[in-house]
């Protein structure tokens, strides 16, 4: 080994070391679903943590020991505001103070589905201003393969500093899935991706103190793509079912019936289930992530894109079962009291982003339905990337079931008694099965 390699293997290890004796600061950019658990997984551990977020009002609310996430309670961030662990700010400025730098900022599309990476860019310029030796900076973020080598890694050496030498740089996919209490970010596998050697050492040393298996892989680039395909997977598989749930409806079959005799297969057959539309941050938007950077190398994704064309197509097949079945009861779409059950992007979470409830609920104000809905988890709408509805949710009484013309079941909430809903509403569209037992109820039932 020569020497120079020998220094820098001496500063990486020396580093280590500083992981292992938990006297390394960590900081974490981005106080949501991703970050903030990564927080409280590093002040479990011991580690000190320091959590910047652009928004004032949330470091406000962190500060006074309180969750704004409903995934994660109040007094698990409290405990470690208290002892002094963990500390929030939107002073960004304090980027010199952590040694570890963990980006988990959101990665949207544009109005012309490209990426859009203005929060990375805006953040790394941060992070660029005040770059010190001895540095981790790892990103986490969902993107395109090549945006930690080639997007971010130019803009940090600009400062003069030396990747592997000076300072450390990873990429490290974020595995979040809110609301499913059977895998905590504990037991989640951790994939991991340094640019040179000893990056690679460092972060898996890192991640390797909060997390139970660690899974280094060659380089940033195959790091960044394990989380497309991850995604991807889901989005193709979703879009299959979803598919075939519209050319059942023509053929008479039940689709759910259908996947519940195919689940008894006990190899070659995992089981997906159709929906109103894809929601969420990931999967609707990661596979336009992957089809923009194929076109570099002359390659056009056209099972991924025909994946998406299907699922953005599934919104208009529900509103069109919507305005069917209002008017198979005698009422015009136009001037319809719509109720929508669940406008989470999931069952029991408290996140709308990506929604298909938002695609519905505006396509039915575009034919004229007045809209209501109702959801435990989110008491009003924000404005959304695409929509803004100045809507709060309405409390789900039998006055008010009485006086729509239909409900929609897009989210199905586990708080919610669906049977109740079903007795109540002159008319129940499905578009999650949650009334597959309520025969008696079927005249008023239609499934979409």
């Amino acid at each position: 080994m020569r020497l120079g390699e020998m220094k820098t293997m001496n500063k990486a290890e020396q580093f280590i070391e500083k992981i292992l004796r938990k006297e390394a600061l960590v900081g974490i950019i981005g106080m949501g679903y991703v970050g903030l658990p990564l927080v409280l997984r590093f002040c479990e551990e011991d580690f000190g943590v320091l959590g910047f977020d652009v928004d004032s009002k949330k470091v406000a609310t962190l500060k006074r020991g309180k969750s704004y996430l409903k995934s994660i309670s109040s007094s698990r961030i409290s405990q470690f505001i208290r002892s002094g662990r963990f500390d929030a700010t939107d002073d960004f400025s304090r980027l010199g103070e952590p040694d570890c730098i963990l980006i988990c900022v959101p990665t949207p599309l544009t109005e012309k589905m490209e990426p859009d990476l203005q929060y990375i860019e805006k953040t790394i310029e941060a992070v660029r201003g005040r770059l010190r030796k001895g540095q981790l900076i790892v990103l986490e973020s969902t993107t395109y393969p090549g945006t930690t080598e080639e997007l971010i890694l130019p803009r940090l050496e600009s400062r003069g500093l030396k990747v592997g030498q000076d300072f450390f740089l990873a990429f490290s996919p974020e595995r979040e899935d809110p609301g499913n209490k059977r895998f905590t970010t504990h037991q989640i596998p951790k994939v991991v991706a340094g640019v040179t050697p000893s990056c690679q050492k460092v972060v898996t040393a890192l991640y390797g103190q909060i997390i139970q298996k660690v899974v280094p892989v060659s380089s940033p680039r195959v790091a960044e793509l394990t989380k497309l395909l991850e995604n991807i997977y889901r989005s193709v598989n979703i879009a299959l079912v979803n598919e075939l749930k519209m050319l059942t409806d023509r053929m008479g079959i039940d689709i759910w019936e259908v996947i519940e005799a195919a689940s008894t297969k006990p190899f070659g057959f995992s089981p997906f289930y159709p929906g109103p539309g894809m929601g969420g941050h990931c999967i609707p938007i990661d596979p336009y992530y992957l089809s923009w950077k194929a076109r570099e190398y002359d390659f056009t994704t056209r099972f991924i894109f025909l994946a998406g064309e299907i699922n953005v197509h599934v919104p208009y097949y529900v509103v069109a079962k919507i305005q069917d079945a209002v008017n198979g009861r005698g009422k015009s779409i136009k001037g319809a009291r719509v109720l929508i059950l669940g406008v989470a992007y999931k069952k029991d979470v408290d996140d709308a982003r990506e929604s298909p409830a938002l695609a519905i609920m505006d396509l039915l104000q575009k034919k004229g339905a007045t809209i209501l809905y109702h959801d435990p988890y989110i008491p009003a709408l924000p404005h959304f990337r695409k929509y803004y509805f100045k809507l709060k949710s309405s409390p789900l009484t039998k006055q008010l079931l009485q006086r729509i013309d239909a409900a929609v079941v897009v989210t199905d909430h586990s708080c919610i008694d669906y049977s109740w809903v079903v007795k109540h509403a002159p008319l129940v569209i499905d578009t999650r099965n949650v009334t597959r037992d309520l025969k008696q109820w079927k005249k008023k039932i239609v499934k979409a």
